[in-house]
């Protein structure tokens, strides 16, 4: 059987959500593998935590960006129970280079059947240490555009962690790729409203530690302009927001993030 830790487990109430999605007659987008990625682990921490519209319109947003990009080289970092280079038609002609820990991508691999809809790769790293050089290994040409996805991973690190991720996603860059990434606010881990859940997640040794309300200089140092979407705007134009839509930097109210990158 394979054991995942904690942080490793988020994935799988992710894909939960998902299938809960599909299963939706007004869904966002259908998942085919979404429910054999979450197993019983995953419904169990649905049955915990409630169903949340955040997962819905990310994966919503994400696969609508993907979907446009054209790329033909993508890498998706901390790739969990990510399907989308087995069921999104626009990856046909993508090379895509998934990243997690071997034991997480094994396990996905032992869910899913089915080919992958392009050319997939599997590089077991530990993204805390150093996963460039398996990544070249692997067939990663820094030369060529690249598209990055980066999504539900970098609540879960430190800043100093997440610099080390940005700075190594970005020296590998090469001009006109794009990154597509989410981050949660400071002002969100500052919010009461959250601090229940928050204090859950962290018992479950799942704690959020890290976020940004100023994405834009996150990236903008590194050389990357910037889109930025909140995610309860994103979240109101798919009429699956169940809350009134705040502006952004409104006192003591937190967001989430939506970014889309150009380097």
């Amino acid at each position: 059987m394979n054991q995942l830790d904690q942080v490793a487990l988020t994935g799988r109430l992710t894909a939960a959500l998902r299938a809960r999605e599909s299963e939706r007659p007004d869904r966002l987008f259908t998942d085919p593998y979404a429910s054999r990625l979450a197993g019983a682990e995953g419904f169990r921490l649905l049955a915990e935590f409630g169903d949340n519209s955040t997962i819905a319109v990310r994966t919503k947003f994400l696969d609508d960006k993907l979907s446009g990009l054209g790329a033909r080289q993508l890498v998706i970092v901390a790739a969990g129970m990510d399907s989308r280079a087995y069921r999104l038609p626009a990856l046909a002609d993508t090379v895509t280079y998934e990243l997690d820990r071997p034991e997480v991508l094994g396990l996905k691999e032992s869910l899913i059947s089915a080919p992958p809809v392009g050319v997939r790769h599997s590089v077991g790293v530990d993204l805390a240490g150093e996963w460039r050089s398996p990544l070249l290994a692997a067939g990663f040409d820094a030369g060529r555009t690249t598209a990055w996805v980066v999504e539900g991973l970098t609540q879960y690190l430190r800043g100093d962690d997440v610099d080390r991720l940005l700075d190594g996603i970005t020296a590998l860059s090469a001009p006109g790729s794009q990154l597509l990434l989410d981050v949660v606010g400071q002002s969100l881990l500052d919010s009461a409203a959250m601090r229940p859940m928050l204090d859950r997640f962290a018992a479950l040794d799942m704690t959020w530690r890290w976020g940004t309300d100023d994405p834009e200089s996150l990236l903008g140092r590194r050389g990357w302009s910037c889109e930025v979407s909140l995610i309860g705007s994103v979240g109101t134009a798919y009429g699956r927001w169940p809350y009134p839509e705040v502006p952004r930097n409104t006192p003591g109210v937190g967001h989430g993030y939506l970014i889309h990158a150009h380097r």
